[in-house]
C-alpha cells in the first residue's frame, strides 16, 4: 500500500501535481511520491518553494506563479494531465490577506466568500480543482511515515502528569473548536498562552516569558479539519523554538500532526532533552 491517506480508486499511473509552499514539508513529500514511483509535477510558488526544489522538475514539468494566479494554477494543472493535486508547504498567512494581487479566477473567489479567512480561501481553491476532474489528495499522502506516534516517542517517561497533559488537550481541541488556533501551551492546570493568527513560534516564544518548569505545549486539529490542504506540522524548526523558551515537552495528535523529517526531530529532541508524546 503506497500510503492509508490516499483514495481507494488511486491510479498510481495519473499525474500528482505537487503545489508546493515554503519549508521542507513539500520536499520531503516530492521525495516519498518519487520513491513511489508516481508522476509528479510541481507547482511552485514565488518567494515560497525551494530554488532547490523547482529546480529538481524539468521545465516542462513545473509551472512557477504568484499566490494570486489560480487561474494559471487551474491550467497547469490541465497542461500537466493531472489526475490529482496535493497541496504542501505553507504560504506566509499575511500574503493571503496583505499585498495580494489576484487574477480574474482568484477576484471572483474572493468575491464569492462570505467570510475570508485561510480555510475558505483555500477551500474555494480546493473546490475549483475538483471542478477539473483533479481529486485533491489529503496531505499526509505518502509521509506515512512522518506523523506522530501514539504514546511517547522520546523514549523516556513522559514528565506532564496524566491530569494536566488531558488538561492541555482539552483547552488545545476547545481552541481549535473555536476556530482560533491549533495550538495551546499550559501549565499544571494553567492556560499560559494559546495559539492565532500569529502562528506557533511566537506563541511559544510568548509562554516562554513565563515560568516554564513543567510547561506542555499540545497540538492538535480542528474537528473538521480538512486535511486536503491544512495539517499542522512540528518540525526542528518549532523544536528549537521550544528550546530558547525553556519549554521541555510537547504533545501531539497522532496520526494528524506531521513531525516533519522525523528522526532528525527525535534525535534532536533526545539530545536537547525535550519530550514527545503522542495522544
Amino acid at each position: 500500500m503506497l500510503s492509508a491517506y490516499l483514495p481507494q480508486d488511486f491510479d498510481p499511473r495519473r499525474p500528482i501535481a505537487l503545489i508546493a509552499g515554503r519549508g521542507q514539508y513539500p520536499i520531503i513529500t516530492a521525495a516519498a511520491i518519487r520513491r513511489a514511483g508516481v508522476p509528479l509535477r510541481l507547482v511552485a510558488m514565488d518567494d515560497e518553494t525551494s530554488p532547490e526544489l523547482v529546480a529538481s522538475f524539468p521545465e516542462a514539468e513545473r509551472v512557477t506563479l504568484n499566490v494570486g494566479q489560480v487561474g494559471k494554477m487551474l491550467s497547469a494543472l490541465k497542461e500537466f494531465g493531472a489526475g490529482y493535486a496535493l497541496m504542501a508547504g505553507q504560504v506566509k498567512p499575511k500574503k493571503l490577506f496583505h499585498g495580494l494581487t489576484p487574477d480574474l479566477k482568484a477576484a471572483q473567489i474572493l468575491f464569492s466568500l462570505k467570510r475570508r479567512n485561510a480555510e475558505t480561501i483555500f477551500g474555494a481553491i480546493a473546490s475549483e480543482i475538483e471542478k477539473l476532474g483533479v481529486t485533491l489528495l489529503d496531505a499526509r499522502a505518502f509521509i506515512d511515515d512522518q506523523l506522530a506516534d501514539a504514546g511517547t516517542m522520546t523514549g523516556r517517561k513522559f514528565p506532564i502528569e496524566a491530569e494536566y497533559l488531558e488538561h492541555g488537550i482539552h483547552i488545545a481541541r476547545e481552541i481549535a473548536r473555536l476556530d482560533i488556533g491549533q495550538g495551546c501551551v499550559v501549565r499544571k492546570g494553567t492556560v499560559i498562552a494559546v495559539e492565532a493568527f500569529e502562528g506557533t513560534d511566537e506563541m511559544l516564544r510568548r509562554a516562554g516569558t513565563f515560568k516554564t518548569d513543567e510547561t506542555l505545549f499540545v497540538k492538535t486539529v480542528k474537528t473538521r479539519q480538512d486535511f486536503r490542504f491544512d495539517v499542522p506540522v512540528f518540525g526542528l524548526r518549532t523544536l528549537e523554538v521550544m528550546r530558547e523558551a525553556g519549554l521541555g515537552a510537547a504533545a501531539l495528535e497522532a496520526g494528524k500532526v506531521i513531525v516533519l523529517d522525523k528522526p532528525a526531530v527525535l534525535a534532536q529532541a533526545k539530545t536537547w532533552g525535550i519530550a514527545l508524546h503522542g495522544f
